[in-house]
């Protein structure tokens, strides 16, 4: 739809950006969120756990969630500050580098009768536990600064969603942990959070993170 818009219209869009971004005055609304749960395929019906949940957000902050997350994302790989074991929500990069990988070691292992000793583990309901004052202070520790943690800040703040079920909406919740789900910035403060413990390893650790 925004893209059908005429040069004023977009003009007005992008000062409104401009004053989010410089003033640090973020609309209420774009803290709220629809979220409808889908069934996750060969689920039961009757178990809340078997949904996840989508959220529905402004089209406006959207927008602006790309632009941003374009920028973070540019900088975070210029100053390489994700670990170069991730490979995950990154440009160029997927899991199966890390099978691959994986698959060597073990073939190599193989050959010269050693041991290899892999661990797995997936994080339950990882966005939702995302720790938002370890992602500003990861990336206060990135250096940096200015109007991009302040956006960030009030983009994690205090966040309220209403859960829609057909035509029926529930009452409204307050969500003060985590990330918002399905958000575009999410996967990148996921990859924040995760690199800074992968940082915290002690180099000879011959480690592969595959992010799943």
């Amino acid at each position: 739809m925004l893209r059908h818009l005429n040069t004023n219209s977009l003009t007005n869009i992008l000062f409104l950006f401009n004053r989010v971004w410089k003033e640090h005055c973020f609309p209420s609304n774009w803290r709220e969120a629809i979220v409808i749960p889908i069934l996750k395929p060969g689920k039961v019906t009757t178990d809340p756990l078997s949904y996840c949940p989508i959220a529905l957000t402004s089209c406006f902050c959207k927008t602006f969630e790309r632009m941003v997350n374009t920028r973070l994302v540019y900088v975070l790989e210029k100053e390489k500050c994700i670990s170069p074991l991730q490979s995950r929500f990154r440009k160029g990069r997927s899991t199966i580098d890390n099978l691959v990988f994986l698959e060597s070691q073990i073939r190599d292992a193989f050959v010269k009768r050693n041991h290899l000793v892999s661990l797995f583990f997936d994080i339950e309901k990882a966005y939702d536990r995302t720790w938002r004052y370890g992602i500003l202070r990861n990336m206060y520790d990135f250096g940096l600064r200015g109007n991009l943690p302040i956006f960030i800040f009030n983009f994690l703040a205090v966040r309220y969603f209403n859960v829609r079920i057909g035509h029926s909406f529930s009452h409204k919740f307050m969500q003060d942990q985590g990330v918002p789900q399905r958000s575009v910035l999410s996967v990148t403060f996921f990859n924040i959070h995760m690199s800074s413990i992968l940082h915290h390893l002690p180099s000879t650790f011959n480690v592969r993170n595959a992010l799943c």
